[in-house]
């Protein structure tokens, strides 16, 4: 892409934001990303979350999705959130930056869980574009693997994730391969996501387990 057209493309990105009410909202009320929305959105409608809810939210920077959550859980339930990039502190929240895929990570959580499975599993993470459409299928094809990986080693059955993708081969991959691991498995798009963007959530309930060639780390 020439400097002119990423220029052009920065500054139309600018335009919107400026215009989009729940970015204006998201300022307004103090919240890290206008993702909030999205996941109350979700929330208000499936009642994901709950004050007893055990969950992790993948790729947690800048923290709007725990910000949610955390008002959300109480005393037993906890949000432990997971990225590679540094986070601000958010009350109630237990950060831990790394590789959610690395054993050492996984370990991690599982002790600030009190090794504890987990009922929810959040991911809201995207993979770094490169504008070529066979790279970036790759990418969120490793990336999504990589989160139902997450979920196989440390989701409780009859558990719930829900993750963010874009309609593609590989958004129909990802359903595919929940439809074998949970009970039920439906696309959303919360009104908070724009109307012009591919961006979709899939939404698992009643996770059956890891696999028997899978194993169970737990």
């Amino acid at each position: 892409m020439s400097a002119g057209k990423r220029k052009r493309k920065s500054g139309n990105w600018a335009r919107r934001q400026e215009r989009d009410p729940f970015v204006r909202k998201a300022r307004a009320d103090g919240l890290r990303a206008r993702a909030f929305f999205k996941l109350e959105q979700i929330d208000e409608k499936y009642r994901l979350i709950r004050p007893s809810t055990r969950l992790v939210d993948l790729g947690s920077a800048p923290g709007s999705w725990s910000q949610y959550a955390a008002r959300k859980v109480a005393d037993p339930g906890q949000v432990v959130a997971v990225d590679l990039l540094p986070m601000d502190s958010v009350p109630g929240v237990t950060f831990l930056q790394g590789d959610f895929t690395d054993q050492a990570v996984l370990e991690q959580v599982l002790t600030a869980l009190d090794d504890t499975p987990l009922d929810l599993v959040l991911s809201d993470m995207a993979p770094n574009i490169s504008g070529v459409r066979a790279t970036d299928e790759a990418r969120a094809e490793v990336l999504q693997d990589a989160v139902l990986g997450f979920c196989f080693r440390a989701l409780r059955r009859g558990g719930v994730l829900l993750t963010k993708l874009f309609e593609g081969e590989t958004a129909t991959r990802m359903r595919r391969h929940m439809g074998e691991a949970f009970d039920h498995v439906q696309a959303i798009k919360p009104a908070a996501s724009r109307a012009r963007s591919r961006e979709i959530y899939l939404l698992g309930r009643g996770f059956r387990g890891a696999p028997a060639n899978q194993g169970d780390t737990r």
